[in-house]
C-alpha cells in the first residue's frame, strides 16, 4: 500500500520560511517523480513544483526564486523549502509521486499516489 504523509506546514508571517516533507512508503521512491501542488481557498489546485526520478527541477513561475524541491532517496522523502513567503502561499500544500513524462510533469493527472495535505498560512 503506497502513503504520502506530508508535514511541516503551520503560521508563519510574511517574509518568513517553512519547510514541508512528504515521507513515501509502499513504492519504489527511486523510480518516481516527485510533486508539490497546492489548493487556495476557493480556488483549484495548481502546480508548485517537482523533482524528477532523474533530479532536475521545475517550479511554477509564482515559486520560482523562492521555493526549492528536493529529495532523498534514502529516506524515500521529498521536500520544498519555501522563502519569502507571501499571503498569496496561503494553501493547502499537497504532495504526489508518479511516472508521468516530463511534459506533463505540472498536471495533477500525471501523478497517481497523493498525500493528505498540509496547510500553510501566511498571515501577519
Amino acid at each position: 500500500q503506497v502513503q504520502l504523509v506530508e508535514s511541516g506546514g503551520g503560521l508563519v508571517e510574511p517574509g518568513g520560511s517553512l519547510r514541508l516533507s512528504c515521507a513515501a512508503s509502499g513504492l519504489t521512491f527511486g523510480r518516481y517523480n516527485g510533486g508539490w501542488f497546492r489548493q487556495g481557498p476557493g480556488k483549484e489546485r495548481e502546480f508548485v513544483a517537482a523533482i524528477r526520478w532523474t533530479s532536475s527541477t521545475h517550479y511554477a513561475d509564482s515559486v520560482k526564486g523562492r521555493f526549492t524541491i528536493s529529495r532523498d532517496n534514502a529516506k524515500t522523502t521529498v521536500y520544498l523549502q519555501m522563502d519569502s513567503l507571501k499571503p498569496e502561499d496561503t494553501a493547502t500544500y499537497y504532495c504526489a509521486a508518479g511516472t508521468t513524462i516530463l511534459s506533463n510533469i505540472h498536471n495533477p493527472d500525471g501523478y497517481a499516489y497523493w498525500g493528505q495535505g498540509t496547510p500553510v498560512t501566511v498571515s501577519a
